[in-house]
């Protein structure tokens, strides 16, 4: 089972995937983020001299799909994470589920203003990340397989692991 988890920055995915990892236990699962597959910094775009980390050119894309397809052989659940989640219909088609998890604007930015893992964010460019994730991060299209989950609070897991269908893929396990 492949889980594809969306969103804007600080939306809440990491956090999400690693609540799932430790609660589909018995499960194996392994979560793969594409944060750990960047392109280096000197094949990515620049926008106003600044390093632009918010379209898909900044990650090794190919790699890091090729790795979320090799470990779904090895794994029972593999949670595909980042902002780039969906923005390639190939490997959308591979995600027996889709989170797209929500925020508001307002929220975004009160996050991001206080996420200075790679330094403090430039106002103009906090707008272009919002921007670009309408852009680069969002869902083509909705389908029975798609959760569209707020951000803005703590998820109830037992409320969502039954709406991944879990035990559709792993009856004998899970029972």
């Amino acid at each position: 089972m492949i889980i594809g988890i969306g969103g804007v920055s600080n939306a809440g995915k990491t956090t999400l995937a690693k609540r799932l990892q430790e609660s589909l236990a018995p499960l194996k699962v392994k979560t793969l983020c594409q944060d750990d597959f960047p392109n280096p910094v000197d094949q990515i775009p620049v926008i106003n001299d600044h390093v632009d980390w918010e379209i898909p050119q900044s990650i090794d894309i190919s790699s890091y799909f090729k790795k979320v397809l090799e470990a779904s052989k090895k794994y029972d659940v593999v949670i595909a994470e980042g902002l780039f989640a969906f923005c390639d219909d190939n490997i959308v088609g591979h995600y027996d589920k889709k989170i797209f998890m929500s925020i508001s604007k307002e929220t975004f930015w009160e996050r991001k203003s206080k996420d200075f893992r790679w330094g403090k964010e430039p106002e103009w460019y906090m707008d272009h990340i919002w921007e670009s994730h309408y852009k680069c991060g969002t869902l083509h299209k909705l389908d029975k397989d798609t959760l569209i989950i707020s951000g803005e609070e703590t998820v109830d897991l037992n409320q969502l692991i039954p709406e991944l269908e879990v035990e559709k893929y792993f009856a004998d396990i899970m029972s």
